[in-house]
């Protein structure tokens, strides 16, 4: 099973729906704590709407977006403050449900997790990713 990540930052909403149709993604999963964009095309109600034209879905899981702090630190390049901040706050009961929902997503369908960096490895949804593939055999695809 696939399990892919994308970020935006530094492309067009016409790339990364490219990237995603060709990868064969059928659901798109964004991540953000607050799915709102300066970036055109990419706040929650216009991506979403432009998913569904090229027939993949969208799902907005609010309680796996990171933290303002987490945020912060990350765009500072403190990654391991941003992963321990990150940890902290799945232990929240409604980050732990949706986690337990994106799992099912992902058991069913060719997800994608959406957040802004390009660059997976300085972003929570490598984390996301990584507990994924803990306990269910994801290969995970950075698109």
């Amino acid at each position: 099973m696939k399990l892919f990540t994308i970020g935006y930052e530094g492309a067009t909403q016409t790339d990364v729906l490219n990237r995603l149709k060709t990868a064969g993604v059928e659901l798109l999963v964004d991540v953000r704590a607050v799915a709102a964009s300066r970036r055109a095309g990419f706040s929650k109600t216009v991506l979403g709407a432009s998913l569904g034209e090229i027939g993949i879905g969208y799902r907005h899981l609010r309680a796996l977006g990171t933290p303002k702090a987490g945020r912060e630190a990350a765009r500072k390049g403190r990654i391991g403050e941003m992963r321990a901040l990150f940890d902290d706050h799945f232990a929240e009961p409604q980050a732990q449900i949706q986690l337990a929902e994106l799992r099912e997503l992902a058991l069913n369908q060719r997800v994608a997790l959406l957040c802004f960096e390009a660059d997976c490895a300085g972003c929570h949804r490598a984390v996301l990713a990584e507990r994924l593939s803990a306990s269910d055999p994801f290969e995970v695809e950075n698109l």
